[in-house]
């Protein structure tokens, strides 16, 4: 049998973040992005979250390397947790790979990492793939899109894009390029969905210049504004207008630092002699001469400008009368995060901008009449939806319907689904699908929080733990010691005294039909949880602690 060719998403699709793709034939592998996506509001505890690897790593030895098509977290952020366990090369435009050598320099990864870097317009062979790269605009410079030439056809990958006419790099999407890779016959286009449910066209980036001029010409005190670390785009601009203004900058949080240092460095970020400062000399200035660059923009509790609203940063208090511009979009889940952060920010008595009350963030994803025009400059044959809530993709299958792709030759998938081209050309979804759970990162571990732990952490959070303590005599089965009764987030345990007086006593009534041992626990542990329902209403996690001396 002759071998068929596969695109294979393990991220980012049915979702906005964790984007992963891969594009298989016979025994290569190529993974385009390794990103990262925000827990959900129920995943409690958990910082990340990351794509599963799973098929990858049984299939090591067939993986050719991993192109990034551009330095956000949601293209970036899982290869510290994805190269200690896939040590494969990386494929990077300048600017991409610095943020990714800071990001690996910070998990102490740097050395052990085969990074080479690529430009626009190059070539890459990893045999069977040719893999052609073309610049694409987005909310961070030396983004690129992927024509991946393989024996059964060429596929475009869009990566996250739109068509700016006047991007702040000057740097337009090369629309020579994908008329051309249109003239030769695409086999299948992959392409970004974010913002499928939004007519017309994307604004240029340029156009939130006017609007950061007004708040900064009506600032009487210092201007805060939160973005993405590795937003370098809306940094040149705060850079820009700032200067304009007579005002300094400080970049407060680590990554964001490192992040302009090195692309300061690269050339990549234009600064002027004196516009930026440490923090530690913002005492040096009036408020009326200082900008704030930090993280925040989606409320995250770590963040800088979340410590300030909770008054708990150690180098910048909010005072009556800062100015704080959020310019970030909210990724779905954080909205809940970004309000409580809105709402402190006004209770410090800051004058607070974001997008629904002034023009203060562009979003980096083409709408629907760009992605229209993609699709007619390319021509493909199949159509796949990517980079998306699964409306999203529905949307944009629509869309592509709309200007003359058979619905036949459109697939809408989520993460795991397998798409096989036959050597005639002819796609399907195969049956069997491709491992792709989410894998959570909590702390140091990777994937030690499942579904079962998720849900005991919702069992505490919600009724509260008691634990039972008691000690037998292991010959005659008396009661050496206890019962004790320990509990946290249950009730208070001086006005429950009498309550958890009675529990003692059932569970001293359930001693006396004997038993020992797992039996024992099982049964302290039923009769407790029955008590306390009786009495509460309420179902604590209940933890019989019985030992035997």
């Amino acid at each position: 049998m002759k071998p068929k060719l596969k695109i294979i998403p393990l991220g980012g699709a049915g979702e906005i973040g964790k984007n992963m793709t891969l594009v298989e034939y016979d025994d290569a592998i190529l993974v385009i992005d390794a990103g990262l996506m925000f827990p959900e509001s129920d995943m409690l505890g958990v910082d990340i979250v990351i794509p599963d690897i799973a098929y990858l790593l049984e299939n090591h030895a067939r993986v050719r390397g991993i192109v990034i098509t551009h330095g956000h977290e949601d293209h970036i952020g899982a290869l510290p947790h994805v190269l200690p366990r896939l040590n494969v090369p990386i494929y990077a435009t300048p600017l991409t790979r610095g943020l990714i050598e800071v990001k690996l320099k910070a998990h102490k990864l740097l050395k052990d990492a085969t990074l080479h870097t690529i430009s626009t317009r190059d070539t890459i062979q990893l045999d069977p793939f040719t893999v052609e790269t073309f610049h694409v605009c987005h909310s961070v410079p030396d983004g690129i899109g992927l024509a991946i030439t393989t024996p059964l056809g060429t596929i475009v990958h869009s990566s996250d894009f739109k068509f700016d006419p006047s991007p702040v790099d000057g740097q337009l999407t090369d629309f020579a390029k994908l008329a051309e890779l249109g003239g030769r016959g695409i086999l299948a286009l992959t392409s970004d969905s974010t913002n499928a449910d939004t007519p017309g066209h994307t604004p240029s980036e340029t156009t939130i210049n006017d609007s950061f001029a007004r708040v900064f010409s009506s600032a009487e005190g210092r201007v805060i504004i939160a973005t993405f670390a590795s937003n370098i785009s809306r940094i040149q601009q705060i850079i820009d207008i700032a200067t304009r203004h007579n005002r300094q900058v400080a970049i407060i949080g680590r990554s964001m630092q490192d992040n302009v240092k090195m692309a300061a460095q690269l050339g990549y970020l234009r600064v002027p002699e004196g516009a930026l400062i440490r923090v530690d000399q913002l005492h040096q200035l009036a408020q009326n001469e200082i900008v704030i660059v930090c993280t925040g923009g989606q409320g995250e509790p770590t963040s800088a400008l979340v410590r300030m609203a909770n008054h708990d940063h150690k180098q910048v208090a909010l005072i009556p009368g800062d100015t704080v511009i959020l310019s970030a979009t909210p990724i779905p889940g954080n909205e809940e995060m970004i309000n409580r952060t809105l709402n402190n920010l006004f209770r410090a008595g800051a004058f607070v901008y974001y997008d629904d009350l002034l023009h203060v963030h562009v979003s980096g994803h083409a709408s629907q009449e760009e992605q229209k025009l993609l699709i007619n400059l390319v021509r493909p044959k199949y159509f796949i939806p990517l980079h998306g809530e699964y409306r999203h993709l529905v949307l944009h299958a629509r869309l592509a319907q709309s200007i003359g792709i058979p619905p036949d030759n459109i697939f809408v998938v989520e993460n795991g689904a397998v798409v096989e081209f036959d050597e005639q050309g002819h796609a399907r979804i195969a049956r069997d699908k491709i491992q792709a759970s989410d894998v959570l990162v909590d702390g140091i571990g990777i994937g030690d929080v499942g579904t079962t732990v998720l849900r005991e952490r919702h069992h505490l959070s919600e009724d509260g733990f008691l634990v039972a303590v008691l000690t037998l005599d292991a010959h005659t089965g008396e009661v050496v010691f206890g019962p004790e009764i320990i509990t946290h987030g249950f009730v208070y345990l001086e006005q429950s005294e009498e309550m958890l007086a009675g529990a003692k006593e059932a569970m001293l009534g359930a001693l006396k039909k004997g038993g020992s041992g797992t039996a024992l626990s099982a049964k302290l542990k039923d009769v407790l949880s029955h008590y306390l329902y009786q009495h509460t209403h309420r179902r604590p996690m209940v933890i019989p602690v019985v030992t035997e001396v």
